[in-house]
């Protein structure tokens, strides 16, 4: 907090509205070992703001920010260009005045533009319907396994050993209070795709089958035999998009047939911004648009005859009997669905097929320097603007070396999956429209550097 507003005046009369002498009786319940007896050691007791802003800049200083140099990090984040009319359009008044769209009547504008993000979205990722949007990816992947589960009456998830490791840990956390039993494991460099596997896994007992596409290496598989076996099975299909953009080149997920597709649309619009907020997106077939979490904004007419908006489901708990609610979402991603929108808007489709092929483009070019270096081998043999490399040592040292010399390059999969040693000489390079050719020339220059 940079600025505390109360007074010592203010502090007393709260004190004495509750019935208090002092702040320490409001701690009288807490044990007194648990509490601090005195200051702590090496933090000073307090500074002054401008010395504690000098402090944060100085630690800051010490961190390589994304624009920093040249930039190869992905694995569910990506860093794209966002043209500044993104963040001046979402500062109009129409948004900022109504951000949560309770009251249709005052707030046409966010409803307006929810509704052209769903749309967006349903064409985007292959589905009938897609909803207002969620939290995040990871928890969109997590809603989207439950909502199976209510569809099919089964509780057997299989998660294909391609999904991100961290929506994985997500849906592992939750199942522990819903007890979902969930089929996974840790990806094979050698063994390629298991979506074989998995299709010959699928019997009455399963509810879904949960793949990412592309998936954490970079590989991209057809999941039309996959879907084919889930609906033999009465299961369903999830598919997971870590990166829309790559839908503006690949047959999207609903298009061969999954049932469900949810991924992270962070790519569009919404910046790295250290992690977050980010914006969950979720589409599915039309027959399950009852059992879908989260809003549905909707287009009508008034008394008037004159268009309008408004929310037409809505099945949280804060509207209809908890145990009706298909979700304990709160709300939905609003601002990050706004700059998604935006952007996307901005792009139109052939904007998008560009950025997209601009996106591939440059990861090819990437991919035929990088196997070029003494060692290192390429493991995809297709790939969007992700791929991965095997070194000829652990990954996670030389990618510290590498931010050394100013390159942040890629993303170890020792870091992602630190209890399979199998795995640590993985590397997953993402490559984007803000790479140079130089940037390129550079990595692979330092790469082999490195590894000699």
């Amino acid at each position: 907090m940079r600025y505390l507003p109360l007074t010592s005046d203010d502090r007393a009369a709260m004190l004495a509205a509750v019935g208090a002498a002092s702040i320490d009786d409001l701690f009288v319940d807490v044990p007194a070992e648990a509490r601090l007896d005195g200051t702590i050691a090496g933090l000073p007791d307090h500074a002054s703001e401008l010395a504690v802003e000098r402090h944060m800049a100085a630690l800051a200083r010490r961190n390589m920010a994304a624009g920093d140099g040249p930039f190869f990090l992905g694995a569910g984040a990506y860093r794209h260009h966002v043209p500044a009319s993104v963040d001046h359009l979402i500062q109009r008044g129409e948004f900022l005045t109504a951000y949560t769209p309770y009251q249709p009547e005052i707030a046409q504008g966010t409803l307006q533009m929810l509704f052209e993000f769903q749309s967006q979205v349903a064409r985007l990722l292959g589905t009938d319907v897609a909803n207002a949007s969620m939290y995040d990816g990871s928890t969109a992947c997590w809603e989207a396994i439950v909502m199976a589960r209510r569809v099919t009456r089964r509780s057997k998830a299989l998660l294909s050993t391609g999904l991100h490791p961290h929506y994985r840990s997500v849906a592992r956390t939750m199942a522990k209070y819903t007890g979902d039993v969930l089929v996974d494991g840790d990806p094979n460099l050698e063994a390629g795709t298991d979506w074989a596997a998995l299709a010959a896994a699928v019997d009455k007992e399963t509810s879904c089958v949960v793949v990412q596409y592309p998936d954490i290496l970079g590989r991209i598989d057809d999941m039309a035999a996959l879907a084919n076996a889930c609906q033999a099975a009465g299961a369903l299909l999830i598919a997971v998009v870590t990166e829309p953009v790559a839908l503006g080149l690949i047959k999207a997920p609903g298009e061969m047939g999954a049932d469900i597709v949810v991924g992270e649309g962070q790519s569009i619009g919404v910046g790295l911004q250290f992690g977050g907020p980010y914006l969950g997106l979720f589409g599915c077939k039309a027959k399950y648009v009852r059992q879908m979490p989260g809003r549905l904004c909707g287009e009508t007419a008034d008394a008037n005859g004159k268009r309008g908006f408004v929310l037409t489901l809505s099945t949280r708990e804060q509207h209809i009997r908890r145990e009706k609610a298909t979700s304990n979402i709160c709300t939905n991603s609003g601002l990050c669905a706004l700059a998604f929108s935006i952007h996307m808007t901005l792009l139109g489709e052939a904007g998008l097929r560009q950025l997209a092929g601009i996106n591939h483009g440059r990861a090819k070019a990437a991919a035929v320097e990088l196997a070029k270096v003494p060692g290192v081998s390429l493991l995809n043999g297709g790939f969007f603007n992700e791929f991965t490399l095997v070194l000829p040592k652990a990954a996670r040292p030389v990618i510290h070396e590498l931010a050394e010399k100013g390159i942040l390059g890629g993303v170890s999969l020792g870091r992602l999956y630190p209890d399979n040693d199998a795995l640590a000489n993985g590397l997953v390079v993402a490559v984007t429209e803000t790479v140079t050719e130089e940037d390129i020339a550079g990595f692979a220059a330092a790469l082999k550097e490195v590894l000699a």
